[in-house]
């Protein structure tokens, strides 16, 4: 038993898991796991790490902890071919590099590269810290890289299919919309109401509008409202159409999280238009329509 203060100095407990290597050769976790002192050189960042940027303020005072206390929480590695990549624990890499230390306590797991790159976005995406932009990235990549589906997804993230649609859009911004977009000038719903403008060669001149002039998202809705009702009037005069078909236009594009158009004429027949922007969104429509076209 430890009876005064000198006695907990003497053994370290303030220096978190590290000094617990001070007193035995072996560490393990609660799930019995060795727990093992890396040196930082030895280590590589995750390559399919969701997270684009780490906020520097955060990073500093996590490095002034670990020079206080070290690092309580171990990191997750996993070996390569030239010593050791992360799975989980990129921060607590990063400030203990800028704290200046030599090693970091870690656990070595067996993992291949659909493990891996699994994890560390599942991790990422429970902090609920990503930005839209690298949280649609995120998503996209488990559809890319592990062969996944829509719905394949979102039963796996416990998300439902039209949230994960309506991040995925995002991605078919244009690139100087996506940069006010990560950079936060640009809120997740402004981002997805200006994906409702039918010209897309005018979202990156009305996203900078946006900003400049501090537009709620239910001002950018009526603009972009305007802005595709004065669209439509210089092709051709306004249709006007039944509250049904309306109401059906409406569900549709809240279903396919695109443009949708409805047009019918006096004998019955009609005509129903989905809108898309490139390849990547077709394909996501196909699959939200359950169309396989590998089959």
């Amino acid at each position: 038993m430890v009876k005064n203060s000198k006695d907990l100095k003497k053994r370290g407990l303030g220096r978190g898991l590290e000094a617990l290597f001070e007193d035995a050769p072996k560490v393990k976790n609660d799930q019995g796991e060795e727990v093992q002192k890396i040196t930082l050189t030895d280590i590589r960042p995750n390559p399919y790490q969701p997270r684009k940027t780490f906020d520097e303020k955060s990073l500093q005072e996590l490095s002034a902890s670990i020079k206080e206390n070290g690092v309580f929480q171990p990191i997750i590695l996993r070996k390569s071919l030239n010593g050791y990549e992360i799975i989980a624990g990129e921060r607590r890499f990063r400030a203990s590099k800028l704290a200046k230390e030599k090693t970091i306590p870690a656990i070595i797991r067996d993992f291949d590269e659909a493990q891996m790159m699994e994890v560390a976005i599942l991790e990422n995406l429970q902090r609920e810290d990503l930005t839209p932009l690298e949280e649609a990235q995120a998503y996209d990549t488990l559809q890319k890289n592990l062969g996944l589906t829509q719905e394949e997804v979102s039963k796996r993230l416990g998300k439902s299919r039209p949230y994960i649609a309506n991040y995925l859009r995002l991605l078919t911004l244009p690139q100087k919309t996506k940069r006010m977009l990560q950079h936060g000038q640009l809120s997740m719903g402004q981002a997805r109401t200006l994906l409702g403008l039918k010209n897309k060669e005018g979202i990156d001149k009305l996203a900078k509008k946006v900003v400049s002039e501090g537009i709620t998202v239910r001002q950018l809705e009526a603009l972009v409202n305007k802005l595709n009702e004065k669209n439509k009037l210089t092709k051709k005069k306004v249709i006007r159409k039944s509250a049904f078909i309306v109401a059906s236009e409406s569900q549709l594009k809240d279903r396919f999280g695109t443009g949708v158009n409805i047009t019918e004429s006096k004998k019955g027949k009609g005509h129903l238009s989905i809108n898309f922007d490139s390849t990547q969104e077709l394909n996501r429509i196909l699959d939200l329509l359950g169309v396989n076209l590998d089959k």
